[in-house]
């Protein structure tokens, strides 16, 4: 096992947690702190909340509503939620092809009605592209995948998380803010953070919050469930920034060589929480963090750890290249969705000055479709039927 608490000093992680999946087995360690102020130590047992890891659970209990009959994914979901808009389908809002606006984080208070009154509110959301055109990732279809999961059901979200999977897993769960109140603080610049997100979230990833090691254990859960295989299956292509990935229902599939390959990842006001599972092999890593540089401790575990026992690689990033095209008018313009503006305006040499929320960096030519940040991160921006994408697709204004 690597030597975490050396990887988080180095990277300014706060605290964090390491599980590994091989040969059946569950293997884990923990490190640093769970609160800065407090100093209570990180243990095997800690609490952290996945974040976003949270879809795949929704995910999971929309595919055991398939795999009983009660739901067909390719109906219009307001056949289920009468009223709703737009005309969308449940593999749509799986796959992140709805088209809805996807960063929506209405606050819609607490209590068992929450999700309920934020799908509601989605009634006012734009739609960026029609559905099922493009991939564009999307919280607020999580929201109503919830949603869709509390009717047919008839328990509210957080119910059905508990009844459905974590107490039949024998897992310790923590699917409120209430219950997940001595997990991982969230730290930003080394400092906790308090605002937890709204509770209409729940379904998409503000509350969820587990070990590394029950994380595992649902992971191992999956792969032993036929039922479930259909979920590992691509269904749409993720634009191209250079990774060759494509998405499931609710996993990520992204494009190593060697064997297919599953997972998700999660960030949440200083928390982020990584998942890999290389479903042929059964060799699964869970990461779960806050504070610092996350991303770099997660590209360790996977070098040193997943790789080696999964013998599988990720495609090496892309780069600049050596002698860029000059970049095409086309991609000057302002582009905005729900939370985010991107402004691209023309520079020097050939290159443009791209302002993404705020942080303004020079981008080169990828491909006569694609930009890539000159410095590090290379960040890659795809220009896809005029919507400028960089994971969610903002609409030219």
């Amino acid at each position: 096992m690597i030597e975490l608490e050396e990887l988080i000093e180095e990277h300014g992680v706060v605290g964090a947690q390491l599980a590994v999946l091989a040969e059946g087995e569950i293997t884990d360690v923990a490190a640093g702190v769970l609160n800065a102020d407090t100093r209570a130590p990180v243990t095997v047992d800690s609490l952290f909340q996945i974040a976003s890891i949270t879809k795949v659970w929704t995910a999971t209990l929309v595919q055991e509503l398939v795999n009983e009959g009660r739901l067909d994914l390719d109906r219009p979901v307001c056949e289920v939620l009468p009223g709703f808009r737009p005309v969308v389908t449940a593999r749509q809002l799986l796959t992140h092809t709805s088209g809805i606006d996807g960063d929506l984080f209405h606050d819609t208070g607490a209590g068992d009605d929450a999700v309920e009154k934020f799908v509601a509110r989605l009634a006012e959301a734009e739609q960026v592209s029609p559905p099922g055109a493009v991939w564009s990732y999307c919280n607020s279809g999580y929201a109503v995948l919830g949603r869709i999961v509390e009717v047919l059901r008839g328990k509210p979200f957080n119910t059905v998380i508990q009844e459905r999977l974590a107490t039949p897993l024998g897992l310790t769960v923590a699917t409120t803010y209430a219950e997940a109140r001595h997990a991982a603080a969230g730290h930003v610049d080394g400092r906790p953070v308090t605002d937890p997100g709204p509770e209409s979230d729940w379904p998409a990833g503000s509350a969820l919050a587990m070990s590394a090691r029950d994380l595992l254990a649902f992971a191992r859960m999956h792969l032993a469930t036929p039922g479930f295989a259909v979920m590992r299956e691509p269904q749409v292509p993720v634009p191209d920034f250079g990774f060759r990935a494509s998405w499931g229902l609710g996993w990520e599939l992204p494009g190593y060589s060697g064997g297919p390959v599953i997972g998700h990842r999660g960030s949440n006001q200083g928390l982020a929480s990584f998942l890999r599972i290389a479903s042929e092999r059964g060799v699964a890593v869970a990461l779960l963090t806050t504070g610092g540089a996350a991303d770099e401790v997660f590209d360790a575990v996977i070098e040193n750890v997943f790789s080696g026992l999964a013998g599988v690689r990720r495609p090496e990033p892309p780069v600049p290249p050596a002698a860029p095209e000059p970049v095409d008018g086309r991609f000057l313009g302002t582009y905005r969705c729900s939370g985010h503006e991107v402004v691209v305006t023309q520079a020097d040499h050939g290159r443009v000055l791209v302002d993404l929320d705020g942080d303004a960096r020079e981008y080169v030519a990828l491909r006569e479709d694609a930009l890539i940040a000159v410095d590090e991160p290379h960040t890659v921006l795809v220009l896809v039927n005029d919507l400028m994408h960089f994971g969610r697709a903002a609409v030219r204004v």
